[in-house]
């Protein structure tokens, strides 16, 4: 039955080729503009589930403090601190040029509390208010500068996010009177840098992969008219696919660049069956028309299948909390069904049309490759002890490497290690201390006391001595480089010791008054450490913290748990903030790949279940849909393990290696194994109706293997390592695929019982 449903759709297809292709250009122009419009979504919060216990408090702190986004505008001035005033007159300059960029609420740097005289010896204030904002605003050198950028929420800019952080970073690198070009520096740059870096990939990838895949497919089938079919297919699939994005509201995000690559696997694997069947009717001697339409009939069932299975595989990763794994799933669910549509519209027409170049011929050295995949099942079934042994070891391989894995939570990890983010990140992490930035929010009363604040302080001393790591040493080191409130800018401020007043009502007056006096001279730094949320009649009390970012993910966590425990022991009454009195940027990122490792074996075991559920349907028989999952699994927990063992971190291009891969790799089997039963219901033996699928299938996944692999290398270029990552990784999936399909799944299937191979 499936047998002469697929007969009919191919005949349909064939004969409505026309009205199809038509069809296939009118969308194309109306894709046209709504793809153009794609856009990224540049807001942290989108990485998280709405439902993240994490998010709550994070809210609050934007809602309550302001937008919360922090740029460092960071260089070296040996004259910052010299009398002459030249160096803090250069700082005010440019403090004020930053000021003025579109997008910047505020920007604090040491000349604002009290203006030039910071630098004055005679000043009471200026020593003590350098060292309050020391690490913060300027370096324990006295030669490390940075204007702490507060920038606006992107909703109230006027400017995107990524065009004030590009004219941030025109002014830090021209800075004047000859001073070195500065770094730019925080969260909001590297989302925008890896944002930039994402959308070059996707330009990238579109010119790059389309040449390389030309040349491969060229070499593979020596047919001009059959590399252009294949990549317009992708080309129209990847522009069906991008204005369904814009029209449903869906944006792309850090990981979206893999979108041109997984949308050109599924594509080209698709064509290249097809291509494959094609040629071996007209080398059989059938007419143009009869050749596409038995290899129409035979593959329509086998694609469907596959891209259902894709689509399986894709539509698992909605499972995950992570949210641009989830946006990926639902690009690639959307990208996979296009290719269906695609394949549709655009093969009859353009396979049928003239007579030129209409039979793909074979590669060179293709006899000697068919020959050598013929006899590859026949002398591996001659040594079964030695292939169980090697897969037990390699299982046994696998599995205590996944064990091994570690997570990379050093952000500036993702990307090269010369790209101008990481040379930020490390001159602030040698200069200033640090570049982790953590909060820690507390109820407060609306009228700030000194009893308050000197509770505040209380717990900053606590925060400062009691937060401890090991170092490189081992010996335990201080957690944070940096605690800062409110409370210290008062005591700073004040020409006398408040501790020494005995009179409560002065004290209060003079507390007041350096609250009143922060407020006039730096009202932005004053709302970004204490506020009302809004609609409410609560207040909220801000400590800013800073930790180095370059720390394993356990000691990452145990800072967070320390601070944590420590504020809720002076604070008890910030039990009542949602979920913890702890956030930021730093506890944000810091659990953001933990929870991705955490999807990845949800989303695999998710895209097991659905795979292995599809491919029961489409077999007819459970026991062939176990034995094809093995073939396709073990490459994957293979690439994993091995990372384990080579101590390579787990990042975002990593975290979504298993479900992608195993959507991917199995549709090989789907064509291999349906291959397999038709023949073996033609009433050919096993060893024939092997040899059999090994010169077409097993040809067609090699080609199309090959393909991809030398169109995923342009991923290698990339300056976003989880791209680089990704890219080798699905790579080497794919080759463990290929290597599964046409060696340990043809055993498998001699190793059926004869009952089991007939009941088909």
């Amino acid at each position: 039955m499936m047998f002469s449903i697929s007969h009919r759709l191919t005949n349909f297809l064939i004969s409505s080729r026309w009205p199809l292709l038509g069809l296939a250009v009118v969308l194309a122009v109306c894709a046209y503009s709504p793809a153009s419009r794609m856009q990224f979504d540049r807001s942290i919060e989108n990485m998280f589930s709405p439902a993240d216990p994490l998010l709550p408090p994070y809210h609050l702190l934007q809602d309550t403090f302001g937008g919360n986004e922090v740029v460092m505008a960071v260089y070296v001035d040996p004259d910052l601190l010299n009398s002459n005033r030249s160096g803090i007159e250069r700082l005010a300059k440019i403090a004020g040029q930053c000021r003025a960029v579109p997008g910047v609420h505020d920007v604090l740097s040491l000349d604002r509390p009290i203006g030039e005289a910071v630098v004055d010896r005679d000043n009471p204030l200026a020593q003590p208010t350098q060292l309050l904002f020391e690490n913060y605003t300027h370096g324990a050198d006295a030669r490390t500068v940075a204007a702490v950028c507060l920038l606006l929420p992107e909703s109230k800019s006027s400017v995107s996010r990524r065009e004030t952080i590009d004219r941030l970073q025109a002014i830090i690198r021209n800075l004047p009177d000859g001073l070195p070009p500065g770094w730019l520096a925080g969260e909001p740059v590297m989302v925008s840098d890896g944002l930039r870096y994402v959308e070059e990939d996707g330009q990238r990838l579109g010119t790059w992969s389309t040449i390389l895949l030309s040349v491969v497919i060229l070499l593979c089938f020596r047919s001009l008219r059959w590399v252009v079919i294949p990549l317009l297919v992708v080309q129209l699939t990847l522009l069906l696919t991008k204005a369904t994005l814009v029209l449903s509201g869906l944006r792309l995000s850090l990981v979206s660049s893999m979108l041109v690559a997984i949308v050109t696997v599924v594509g080209i694997a698709t064509v290249v069956h097809l291509i494959v069947r094609f040629r071996e009717g007209r080398l059989a001697g059938l007419a143009p028309r009869e050749a596409l339409t038995r290899a129409g009939t035979l593959l329509a069932a086998p694609i469907f299948w596959a891209i259902a299975t894709d689509t399986v595989g894709f539509g698992a990763l909605l499972a995950a909390d992570v949210g641009p794994i989830q946006d990926f799933g639902r690009m690639m669910v959307i990208g996979s069904l296009l290719v269906l549509v695609s394949v549709a519209l655009v093969v009859p027409a353009l396979a049928l049309v003239g007579r030129f170049d209409n039979i793909p011929k074979q590669a060179w050295g293709e006899s000697y490759l068919s020959a050598g995949l013929t006899r590859l099942p026949e002398r591996a079934a001659k040594h079964p002890l030695l292939t169980t042994v090697v897969m037990l070891l390699v299982s046994a391989l696998s599995v205590t490497g996944v064990l091994r894995l570690q997570v990379e939570t050093d952000f500036t990890k993702n990307f090269r290690h010369d790209s101008p983010i990481v040379g930020a990140y490390d001159f602030v992490e040698e200069n200033l201390g640090g570049a982790g930035v953590l909060d820690v929010i507390l109820p407060a009363p609306e009228q700030l006391d000194w009893n308050y604040l000197q509770r505040v302080q209380r717990l900053e001393q606590r925060l400062r001595n009691e937060v401890l790591v090991l170092d490189e040493d081992g010996q335990s080191a201080p957690g944070l480089t940096k605690v800062i409130s409110l409370s210290d800018a008062v005591i700073a401020s004040s020409v006398v010791d408040l501790n020494r007043i005995r009179l409560n009502a002065i004290r209060a007056s003079l507390v007041r008054a350096s609250l009143a006096g922060m407020q006039l001279r730096i009202p932005a730094f004053y709302a970004a450490l204490y506020g009302q949320e809004p609609g409410t009649d609560r207040h909220y009390f801000r400590i800013m913290l800073r930790a180095r970012e370059r720390q394993d993910a356990r000691q990452k966590q145990s800072i967070i748990d320390q601070v944590t425990q420590l504020t809720l022991e002076e604070f008890p009454t910030a039990a009542a903030i949602p979920e913890s009195p702890v956030t930021g940027f730093y506890v944000l990122l810091t659990n953001l790949i933990e929870s991705m490792i955490r999807d990845q074996w949800v989303t695999f075991g998710v895209a097991a279940a659905g795979i292995f559920l599809m491919m029961t349907i489409a077999f007819r028989n459970p026991l062939y849909a176990a034995i094809a999952m093995v073939p396709n699994a073990l490459p994957i927990l293979l690439v994993l393990g091995l990372m384990g063992w080579l101590d390579l971190r787990i990042n975002m291009g990593a975290a979504m290696i298993a479900a992608v891969s195993m959507g991917l790799s199995v549709d090989s089997s789907i064509h291999y194994i349906t291959s397999f039963q038709r023949a073996r219901c033609e009433g050919k033996g096993v060893v024939e109706a092997l040899a059999e699928v090994q010169q077409t299938v097993g040809l067609a996944v090699v080609f199309s293997t090959l393909a991809l692999i030398v169109g995923f290398s342009i991923l290698c270029t990339s300056e976003f390592v989880p791209t680089i990552y990704f890219g080798v990784l699905v790579s080497f999936s794919m080759l463990g695929g290929l290597v599964g399909n046409l060696l340990l799944l043809p055993l498998m299937l001699r190793a059926l019982p004869d009952r089991t191979r007939q009941a088909t």
